[in-house]
């Protein structure tokens, strides 16, 4: 009961909070003309407030600190020094863009005071593909290198309105129902406040007369507290799993399936990159909601309603698959999904400009049917008419 106390205060403070402050955001930015323009890969074509995240940022400090003394390891003082540092990075990123590798150097500072703290380790894999115990120094390049792939991959498919709220808030869900089955109370109080926020937010990136991005302010720091949740969630005990519906040795295949929209996007993506000999990290419409909207013609809301219901039914699936099913079977089941999406997506050539030319010559070749069509009713309507003379020349001189 004390904890649903906590949870409901907690969300409603952190829903009202965004809620109320980010019209004020929305002003300032407004005000000293920090929106963001649109250029050619962009999903909008109006001049746009960012720094969303800004919210986002204060919302989870407040949090902090009314949550502190719930975490058995010191772990709200650990998350803010990192908090702080990917605000800042973000913030300079949407104000004046900095370079990738400046934004990597700074997600590995983010993420080493993560790792300082014991909490975090990952001590066993409990039998994952038969691999139980692991040495310290794996585990750190193991959550390291998975901490900056969730922030990277978590940032990159923030490109259309509402799809990083929603691929959050479902994986914010998820993780609230596990940390609370697992006794984890602190994490899911830190899952449920982001979760509010993205709510509040949410709203006005969908709104048409309010809109507002998150920003890479934003997306750096939900990615950073998703990568600490699976981080966590990853370094439970054996004597955590007794409540949770699925088999010890599959969380990390749990995690993968709760991961799915990015990680599949950022693979793909980062594929057809290399394979154009480009930079994995270039900026291009390659992206899995750019295909939804430029080619399959869905809106916004619908690429990002499809894109988070496939997470939402793909986690379920896999928890219940995970209950009884042996990772080895579910590790092959996850590999063929992941195939058979790929050949979906790369059945036809998504690369930007080949898409674009695509849709061009569609657009002209309707044209020119259109035309066709017109031109032949109008021939037809000249011979009719030709037809009707004689007759009415003949009626012209018997009325004579």
């Amino acid at each position: 009961m004390y904890f649903l106390e906590t949870a409901i205060l907690l969300s409603l403070g952190a829903f009202l909070l965004t809620y109320l402050t980010i019209p004020k955001i929305i002003g300032v930015v407004e005000y000293r003309r920090l929106t963001d323009d649109p250029n050619g890969r962009s999903s909008h074509a109006m001049k746009t407030p960012t720094l969303g995240g800004v919210s986002f940022f204060y919302t989870l400090i407040f949090a902090l600190f009314f949550i502190r003394g719930r975490d058995g390891f010191d772990e709200a003082m650990y998350i803010i020094p990192g908090l702080t540092i990917l605000f800042i990075v973000g913030l300079k990123d949407d104000l004046v863009v900095i370079s990738p590798g400046a934004k990597l150097i700074a997600q590995v500072f983010a993420v080493a005071f993560i790792l300082a703290n014991p909490s975090f380790t990952i001590d066993s894999l409990n039998g994952f593909l038969n691999i139980n115990e692991i040495p310290y120094y794996l585990n750190l390049v193991i959550a390291g290198f998975m901490m900056l792939t969730i922030i990277n991959s978590y940032n990159l498919i923030d490109g259309i309105d509402g799809l990083a709220s929603v691929v959050g808030m479902v994986i914010m869900v998820i993780y609230t129902t596990i940390f609370y089955l697992s006794g984890e109370f602190f994490f899911a109080l830190l899952a449920i406040t982001m979760n509010a926020s993205l709510m509040a937010f949410l709203g006005f990136n969908l709104s048409s007369d309010k809109k507002i991005f998150m920003g890479d302010t934003g997306s750096l720091i939900v990615g950073f507290i998703i990568s600490i949740l699976t981080l966590k969630f990853l370094a439970l005990k054996p004597a955590d799993y007794t409540e949770l519906p699925f088999l010890l040795e599959n969380g990390p295949l749990i995690a993968i399936s709760i991961l799915i929209v990015p990680l599949f996007d950022t693979a793909r993506v980062f594929a057809i990159r290399i394979a154009n000999k480009k930079a994995p990290f270039s900026p291009d419409r390659n992206h899995t909601h750019h295909v939804l909207i430029d080619y399959w013609g869905l809106t916004h809301k619908q690429a990002s309603f499809i894109i988070g219901c496939f997470n939402l039914l793909f986690v379920m699936l896999f928890i219940v698959l995970g209950s009884t099913a042996k990772n080895l079977g579910m590790a092959i089941m996850l590999v063929s999904v992941v195939i058979a999406l790929g050949y979906i997506f790369f059945k036809y050539n998504y690369n930007f400009a080949t898409l674009r030319q695509k849709i061009l010559l569609k657009r002209k070749v309707d044209k020119l049917k259109g035309k066709a069509v017109e031109g032949a009713e109008g021939l037809k309507v000249i011979k009719n008419n030709d037809k009707k003379k004689p007759e009415n020349d003949e009626n012209k001189k018997k009325a004579l």
